[in-house]
């Protein structure tokens, strides 16, 4: 996914939402947004998306020498996702079908993304739920499954902090000693990092493993030759959030994209045709996004079958 005119206005708000976590001062805040817009003139539209963000992250670490602006806010966001933590355990072991209804609530937790909102409560995780469980789910399911079937090296590219905790529903389905969890290996927005897999108990059941970057995303070139390595030998991968579905939306590989876009108020789960993909999706809010491309790509209409309730 390159970056387009509409990314800019994303670029400022998470400057001005980063700053203000850190600062309370005016000048502190001009300063970074300054910083942002000159970045953000100089920019090179033929780049990733997430890449331009990686560029401007560092440079308020830097003015505000403060490592991780977000740490204070993903924990908190942490909490609430292991406080719901019971609650979603019942509701994929009640449902019927109960792969589907934990992809349902990992993409419900996207929600958790300071990179789209960063002021997300305990309201707004539950409203997602309710909105994953009454929207519609069109998808090839068989394909999905005849790929979880026939491979014992899953490789789950995670998204955010907290968010981790519903990412970790549909891995449990498909057999924990198969699933290896690759997270970033230093802050950028509130990216889950292996600390936070750590507080969330997630290495206690799974292998989880850093990609060497700060990049918002899987930028394959800016990740560390082990998780390159990873990468290839991986049978099936599944992509959770839209940092992660931009980078690698290219690459030669069959992998799953399991995420909430800005897009649409549907979920839907199909074959990528144009880039030999298949797709996990749900979304809200209109934006011309990526997606735009699954769904002209699948011939895909506003659905009225539903799969997972």
């Amino acid at each position: 996914m390159r970056t387009t005119l509409d990314c800019v206005p994303c670029f400022v708000r998470q400057t001005s939402d980063a700053t203000r976590i850190v600062s309370q001062e005016p000048v502190m805040h001009e300063r970074i947004l300054r910083d942002t817009l000159r970045l953000a003139a100089e920019m090179d539209l033929n780049n990733l998306h997430p890449a331009m963000a990686q560029r401007i992250h560092p440079s308020i670490r830097e003015l505000t020498v403060i490592a991780d602006p977000y740490h204070a806010a993903q924990e908190r966001q942490s909490r609430l996702a292991l406080e719901l933590w019971s609650e979603l355990q019942t509701m994929v072991g009640s449902a019927t079908d109960r792969l589907a209804m934990a992809i349902r609530l990992a993409i419900a937790g996207n929600v958790i993304d300071f990179g789209v909102d960063g002021h997300v409560t305990e309201a707004d995780l539950h409203r997602s739920l309710c909105h994953a469980l009454a929207e519609p789910f069109v998808c090839n399911r068989e394909q999905f499954r005849a790929a979880v079937a026939r491979s014992n090296n899953i490789l789950h590219l995670a998204d955010n902090g907290g968010e981790i905790v519903f990412e970790r529903l549909p891995a449990e389905q498909l057999a924990p000693a198969r699933v290896t969890f690759a997270v970033r290996g230093a802050p950028i927005l509130n990216d889950v990092m292996l600390a936070d897999a750590q507080a969330v108990e997630l290495t206690d059941h799974f292998e989880v493993i850093d990609d060497g970057s700060d990049a918002p995303g899987t930028i394959l070139r800016e990740c560390s030759a082990q998780f390159r390595q990873r990468f290839e030998s991986a049978d099936l991968m599944v992509a959770k959030g839209q940092g992660n579905f931009e980078t690698i939306i290219d690459a030669t590989r069959d992998i799953f994209s399991c995420s909430k876009p800005n897009a649409r108020s549907w979920l839907t789960m199909s074959a990528f045709r144009s880039v030999r993909r298949s797709s996990i999706a749900q979304g809200e809010n209109d934006s011309p996004c990526p997606y735009e491309r699954l769904q002209t790509n699948c011939g895909l209409t506003r659905p009225t079958r539903r799969w997972g309730r």
